[in-house]
């Protein structure tokens, strides 16, 4: 059964058996208005007269999703005719499993230019909420969801003229596969430019297998009361980002099982979910689905003061506006838990507030205050359980609130094996665990998981041995390191599209690796002009000196601490100094006495790598980071794809310096790159038999990318099945044969062929440990200068392919139509614009007799990419127009190009405007206007042909053919953004 009409059928023949009505009456607009009125009608208990309903669904059909999302689930109000008002909700939102379920297929909506057709949606109480597409067997489910990104980008689209309006989530499937995702406005419902897809989900039961298969799926997830309960529970409102997200099922599963030990009074629990799962909206959610139960006193949501930098506390607060304060507030604290008012029922606190709370020498007498509460039903999450909460603090809670039950959520637990606190019972010691402390573990998501899932990525590690024999910790062998790292960071980083931290021993050593990247990096430069610093920060945390926040910092950071007592002045002096070389380097104006202040710009300013270089340039971005303690837990960002380690690490530390790198991208970040100058593969090897959850020999295969020379085979079995294909058509394996390819059919298979090429050979660019046999043996497979004239002739082809899907949209022959180009992957993060215009600049600079590259050398290079594919046409005319002997500097050559641009643009307006016997000037204001406005005015295109006096027959085939000439040119201006009112020409 692969075809998607069969697909359909069995789909609704299980909905039906689901006890879901099935619907074939509902065809279009009309029928689903006239539905969903009977429902609301019946629902509120009302008659409403055919204006009253009108007004109303005018009144809730936005194209806001997520005030859409809001009013699917509260009490609504709508002024009828006679001035009343109506108190009203669009389904039951008391029990969401009484409301009546429904299905319907094959939906037409007519856009303002076309219409679309939807397979398969689900009604609850006559409301749009799940949206299901199918695909045959062989199709992408990705091609699915790209066309329901295509149909929310369409002018005057369903979604925003009609009750779809209130879709919630959307499931594709080929029937193999099946994924989900919810709905959201724009800002966060794209297929961007750096291939960064939509959140997808596929659901999995509660031991993380997955459910795939449509059937199955529809079963567990489609089932009446579980679709209800996953859209009115597990679906949470960000109200700072606009923005709605659907939980995981493993985090379902976390909830589910808390408010079940809390229902049945089943003791302690601790949820161990790995680093990168999402545990703060786990552990918040389940806080807040604890705000319904009446026997519950209190719900504390507990943290780390360590983490209230600014990005926990946004992260905290998008959950629950100004649940976080900025500042220490013990006294709020207090007052809030005294307080019997139902918004104070859940409360997000920090464990130090806590501890000062129940501080029986506290002058506030806080904890006198709280002894009415003492034998109340109270209800403490702990955010990573494992930091603070083996000392005083966990005691003092556990004594004052022995009806208490407790709750922890770690990515890494303590076991015996990796634990420091040591408990004194008598005269026998013995370790404390995660379990000692919290009873016992009630839901698992292990790394293993997680890296399974693809919710983060698997580890690449080169255990570094210097050639020589020289003494860890040595200058030498630091020197050794930095040359290393400065020799392997544009391969690790994929050319510096990524970042790293490089972990050092100590506060000393994090100083002394500082200055040797000043020295040796200078002395390169002074060496080579072509050489390109790296930007190097350094962050370490200064002496406390009394002050709380550095204390309360470092907390959490015992190396750190430690080495502050020694020298104090010292080191705060150098870090002054390195301070002062990043306000110099990056034009800030920070001190040690504002610290906090320089931590987050260091960490905002790793985040900005995701920005390309044209758009926010490279000297303002940091390529490392180095460290001792600080960024080596908690900070998370998918651009941060290296850790360099030289500092001894083991279980849960090492684990959580790892998982720094691991953060899902696209094609381009295949692993987290790990370079370990102290050989810890014993470690290593360690922490993943005790964190991994599973069977060593497996999770090592799970966790650890494959062997260069396993990739090496793959790359080499790849080009061969493309030369095999090349041969079936009579054509040779050489770039300028694939224009010889006659078909699109043909053509397909190539672009699927060697996006596999390339794909593998991505992997291997960023493996850092190759031999120079294995460089070899890769150069010899292909080399590459064919391998870049073969992305030039891919690039080519698949720009084709991509017209006729964006000008046939659903016509386009199926084959097509369901074509996935995955550009990412030819993207070079070092052929990008800052490159391009400083080779350019070079290029001019050198006589012709000793240039390294030809200007078709420059032309060839440029092709192989597609970062600059919509660019590329107009630097290849610039490069071409530039007059030979003329000098330029890199500020000329991006000033030249843009006027370059402007100037080209403009004699294309005039070269239309004499085509079609228009005035120039107003041809030009009529596509500035444009432009400008992103809407198209009809009336104003007709005012252009107004002096040509033409009959409306003739006037409008004028109209069109110019449009037909100028559209191209209006998108190239806006870079292909949507101009609503185009389409109708297109």
């Amino acid at each position: 059964m692969n075809k998607e009409a069969q697909i359909e059928e069995s789909l609704i023949a299980n909905l039906i058996d689901l006890k879901y009505n099935y619907r074939p009456d509902i065809h279009n607009k009309e029928s689903l208005e006239n539905n969903f009125r009977e429902k609301f009608q019946s629902l509120n208990r009302v008659k409403l007269t055919d204006s009253e309903f009108a007004r109303l669904r005018d009144e809730i059909i936005t194209p806001d999703v997520f005030s859409n999302a809001k009013r699917l689930r509260e009490i609504n109000t709508f002024i009828r005719e006679d001035g009343t008002p109506l108190h009203y909700t669009l389904v039951n939102i008391k029990d969401w499993c009484k409301n009546e379920f429904e299905v319907i297929n094959q939906l037409r909506i007519n856009t303002r230019y076309s219409y679309h057709r939807y397979d398969v949606i689900i009604l609850i109480n006559g409301i749009p909420v799940v949206q299901i597409e199918l695909k045959s067997f062989e199709v992408s489910p990705r091609r699915a969801m790209q066309q329901i990104v295509d149909y929310k980008a369409d002018p005057d689209n369903g979604y925003m003229n009609s009750l779809l309006c209130f879709m919630q989530l959307f499931v594709v499937s080929n029937r193999t596969n099946t994924y989900y995702f919810a709905n959201n406005n724009n800002a966060h419902f794209s297929f961007n430019a750096d291939e960064q897809f939509l959140p997808v989900y596929q659901l999995a039961n509660e031991d993380n297998k997955k459910i795939a298969y449509l059937d199955d799926f529809a079963e567990k997830f489609l089932s009446k009361c579980t679709l209800a309960e996953m859209i009115s529970k597990y679906m949470v409102l960000v109200a700072s980002e606009q923005k709605i997200l659907v939980m995981r099922p493993y985090q379902i599963y976390a909830v589910k099982v808390i408010v079940d030990c809390i229902n049945q009074n089943r003791g302690n629990g601790y949820i161990w979910h790995t680093t990168g799962s999402g545990k703060t909206l786990t552990s918040f959610k389940a806080s807040t689905i604890l705000k319904e139960n009446p026997d519950i006193d209190k719900c504390l949501f507990v943290v780390d003061r360590k983490d209230l930098d600014r990005q926990t506390r946004e992260e905290f607060n998008k959950f629950q506006e100004g649940c976080v304060e900025e500042n220490t507030n013990t006294e709020t604290l207090v007052r809030r838990l005294l307080s019997e008012d139902y918004s104070d029922k859940v409360i997000v606190t920090t464990i130090q507030k806590l501890g000062l709370a129940l501080d029986p020498n506290n002058k506030n007498d806080f904890k006198k205050r709280l002894e009415p509460l003492r034998n109340k039903r109270m209800v403490f999450i702990f955010d990573e359980c494992h930091r603070s909460q083996f000392g005083e603090n966990h005691r003092a809670i556990k004594e004052f609130f022995p009806n208490s039950q407790l709750f922890g959520f770690t990515g890494t637990p303590i076991f015996e094996e990796n634990s420091n606190y040591k408990k004194i019972d008598g005269t026998i010691g013995y370790y404390v665990t995660t379990k000692d402390i919290f009873q016992q573990q009630l839901h698992a998501y292990t790394i293993t998981h997680a890296i399974d899932d693809k919710n983060v990525l698997r580890f690449h590690i080169d255990y570094f041995k210097p050639e020589d024999q020289i003494e860890i910790g040595s200058k030498e062998y630091k020197i050794a390191v930095v040359n290393t790292i400065l020799q392997k960071h544009n391969s690790a980083t994929n050319s510096r599209r990524f970042n790293a931290l490089l972990a050092s021993a100590s506060i000393n050593d994090a100083i002394e690796y500082y200055e040797l990247f000043k020295e040796i990096q200078s002395k390169k430069r002074a060496d080579d002009e072509n050489f390109l610093p790296l930007n190097i920060a350094c962050v370490f945390s200064p002496p406390a000196n009394g002050d709380r926040d550095v204390q309360q910092l470092q907390e959490d950071l015992q190396q750190e601490k430690e080495d502050n007592k020694v020298e104090p002045e010292k080191k705060k002096k150098a870090l002054q100094s390195i301070i002062d070389d990043y306000n110099q380097n990056y034009g800030t104006n920070f001190n040690i006495g504002l610290f906090d202040l320089y931590y987050q710009d260091v960490q905002q300013r790793l985040k900005s790598q995701k920005f390309s270089n044209n758009d926010y340039p490279h000297k303002n971005k940091i390529d490392i980071v180095i460290v001792v303690d600080m960024l080596l837990t908690g900070f998370d960002s998918k651009y941060l794809n290296t850790l360099y380690v030289d500092k001894n690490l083991k279980y849960h530390g090492l684990i959580q310096a790892f998982s720094r790198t691991n953060r899902i991208l696209n094609d381009t970040k295949p692993y987290g790159n790990i370079l370990d100058f102290r050989q810890q593969q014993n470690e290593v090897d360690k922490a993943i038999a005790l964190f991994s959850g599973e069977d060593i020999s497996k999770a090592k295969e799970i966790w650890i990318v494959e062997p260069a020379p396993k990739v090496i085979e793959k790359y080499e079995s790849a080009v061969e099945n493309m030369k095999q294909f090349m041969t079936r058509h009579n054509l040779v394996l050489d770039p300028s044969e694939v224009y010889n390819i006659r078909g699109d059919t043909a053509r397909i298979e190539f672009i699927s062929y060697f996006k596999e090429v390339q794909r593998l050979r991505t992997q291997l660019d960023q493996y850092t440990d190759l031999t120079e046999e294995q460089k070899e043996k890769i150069e010899k497979i292909m080399s590459e200068p064919e391998l870049r004239a073969f992305r030039t002739s891919y690039l080519e082809t698949a720009k084709q392919l991509r017209e006729i899907q964006e000008k046939e949209g659903d016509a386009a022959p199926d084959n097509i139509k369901d074509l996935d180009f995955e550009f990412v992957l030819f993207a070079s993060a070092l052929i990008d614009y800052d490159y391009i215009m400083r080779l350019i600049s070079k290029y001019t600079q050198v006589k012709p007799e000793k240039q390294k590259m030809t200007r078709e050398q420059l032309v060839g290079l440029l092709s192989s990419t597609s970062n600059l594919l919509d660019e590329r046409e107009d630097i290849i005319d610039f490069i071409n127009s530039l007059k030979a002997g003329r000098s330029l500097s890199e500020q000329e050559v991006r000033e030249g190009y843009q006027q370059f641009k402007i100037e080209k643009y403009i004699n294309q307006l005039n070269s239309l405007a004499n085509k079609h016997e228009l005035n120039p000037t107003e041809l030009r204001k009529f596509a500035d206007d444009i432009i400008d406005r992103m809407i198209f005015d009809g009336e104003k295109l007709s005012e252009l042909f107004e002096p040509l006096n033409l009959g409306w027959k003739e006037r409008t085939k004028r109209e069109v053919n110019l449009m037909k000439d100028l559209i191209p040119l209006l998108k190239k201006q806006v870079q292909w953004h949507e101009i609503s009112g185009l389409r109708v020409y297109e």
